[in-house]
């Protein structure tokens, strides 16, 4: 699987190869291939990666153990949570808004927030219990979007929910396979990439489903091959250029110009 965000131009892409440590950069524009952000022998697992404008800065989730802290050309790198051996909230996936990182952690049903810059822990939002949360997003408004899996019903949905954790709406329904990934633009409109469907959705800022923005046959015209198993697709938004950047197994990544009218 793979993990893509962009800052400041750059592309940068994360992903399995069993032996690879670093992370890609492209030219945002031109897709020409930068200098690699060597990583050693530090990741084992690496999970996702999120990028913040404020600080520069990219955030690893590495084998649901820790998150790791990049300078964006790479010359600071440094293992940023957890901070306590105690704190073993496996950090699954990213995400960031405005200065805050936004961790959705391995199987427990809840979100943790932190400071992007000083790693302190702002927030904690307790999930219903029947959630089992893919990934999460913060909205223009404060509140929480979450991808998950609801347990009793045996079925994937998105959900906004406010800091206490109480669920405000939600989305579900045949058009809807299984919501790995969510983002978020400036309006509030929602994009949901739906694996199990091959499909990335367009919600409005109220759940309701605009339309289909991105369909299998586009998808498949990319990289057929992929889609036999691709269990988890990553992209990410970029809100200045209205472009989705999906990222795909074994490293492709896809870029769609988004109309949303």
């Amino acid at each position: 699987m793979i993990g893509v965000t962009q800052l400041r131009g750059v592309v940068y892409v994360i992903y399995i190869t069993g032996f690879s440590s670093a992370i890609r950069r492209y030219n945002a524009t031109t897709h020409q291939r930068l200098t690699d952000i060597d990583m050693g022998l530090k990741l084992n697992y690496p999970w996702d990666i999120a990028a913040c404008e404020l600080t520069s800065q990219l955030y690893v989730a590495d084998n649901c153990e820790c998150v790791w802290r990049v300078s964006s050309d790479g010359e600071d790198i440094q293992r940023w949570l957890t901070r306590s051996p105690s704190d073993t909230f496996g950090p699954w996936a990213l995400s960031v808004t405005s200065s805050r990182l936004l961790v959705t952690p391995f199987i427990e049903s809840q979100l943790r927030q932190f400071d992007a810059a000083g790693g302190d822990e702002l927030r904690r939002v307790g999930l219903p219990d029947y959630m089992s949360p893919y990934h999460a997003v913060e909205s223009p408004t404060g509140t929480f979007i979450v991808g998950y899996n609801n347990r009793q019903l045996n079925q994937c949905q998105v959900s906004e929910v406010n800091t206490e954790g109480q669920v405000l709406r939600q989305f579900s329904g045949s058009s809807l396979g299984c919501p790995i990934r969510v983002a978020v633009d400036r309006q509030g409109n929602i994009f949901v990439a739906d694996s199990a469907m091959h499909h990335i959705l367009l919600l409005d800022a109220q759940l309701a489903l605009r339309r289909v923005i991105i369909d299998a046959r586009q998808l498949s015209d990319k990289k057929p091959e992929r889609l036999n198993y691709l269990p988890w697709p990553r992209f990410c938004y970029t809100d200045q250029s209205g472009q989705l950047l999906v990222g795909f197994i074994k490293g492709s990544v896809t870029v769609f110009a988004v109309r949303q009218q």
